[in-house]
């Protein structure tokens, strides 16, 4: 299934959403880790214990479920920027709706509501409902963060990305692409495959934030005066050369 996600710019983003099936796996992958820490902090705690009062073994034992069951899955999904093992897993990451990366606030409250909506307390019916209920397959979770998970495995979208300009194909050899992130490239990309349909504000005023995401993690930057739709193009055709090179093969842009 395709979704349309609207940037701030209200620009549609054609991203893939990601199917019930492989949410679940990805979820069942997740709550094994979690149980595999959980036991370890369980088997740590008995040990410390004993030389404790009621009182404070109780803390300490809901202190260590509480950082198992949400600081651990927050602290993943924002390092990460969306993913965790099971997601890297099956290919998936959240985004916000607006097709940008998660932050910490929405991390947080996908993890809460992990806890008290979607899985623990309720064994899992409330994500199974709300998801069925949800046109984009959404848990209890993503509605209250304003998140949504997509497949970064996808198809390659119609169309094909501009050539790099001539004047730049020198300077894009140069460039340091090792920081540059996944689903940012991916944004990119997508604005770059839909040009022609959007209008010309939207279009400047899109490329331009795309292209001020993008120089935050590339270097050197571009050529005075250069558009920021050849700057993407440079950008993003560059970093499919190196990745066909490393391949060994050439593969359909």
């Amino acid at each position: 299934m395709v979704s349309d996600l609207v940037t701030g710019e209200a620009v549609p983003l054609e991203m893939q959403l990601a199917k019930m099936p492989s949410r679940a796996l990805a979820i069942l992958i997740d709550l094994l880790l979690l149980a595999a820490v959980g036991v370890g902090v369980l088997i740590v705690v008995s040990r410390v214990g004993p030389g404790l009062d009621p009182a404070a073994e109780a803390a300490v034992t809901i202190g260590s479920l509480v950082i198992v069951l949400v600081g651990v899955p927050t602290t993943i999904e924002t390092l990460t920027r969306g993913k965790s093992l099971g997601k890297l897993a099956l290919g998936l990451r959240v985004v916000r709706d607006d097709g940008g990366p998660v932050a910490f606030r929405q991390a947080l409250t996908r993890a809460l509501a992990g806890v008290f909506a979607d899985f623990i307390l309720t064994s899992g019916a409330g994500a199974i409902i709300c998801s069925l209920a949800n046109e984009r397959g959404k848990r209890i979770g993503d509605l209250l963060a304003g998140s949504v998970v997509v497949r970064e495995r996808i198809p390659s979208p119609r169309g094909r990305l501009p050539e790099t300009p001539a004047p730049l194909a020198t300077w894009a050899t140069t460039l340091d692409l090792s920081q540059l992130p996944d689903d940012v490239a991916m944004r990119a990309r997508t604005y770059l495959l839909r040009l022609g349909e959007l209008s010309p504000p939207a279009r400047e005023a899109l490329g331009a934030k795309l292209a001020t995401e993008v120089a935050a993690s590339v270097s050197p930057p571009a050529p005075p005066g250069t558009p920021a739709w050849a700057y993407l193009a440079a950008v993003l055709q560059e970093r499919h050369r190196r990745h066909v090179d490393r391949a060994g093969t050439g593969t359909q842009r």
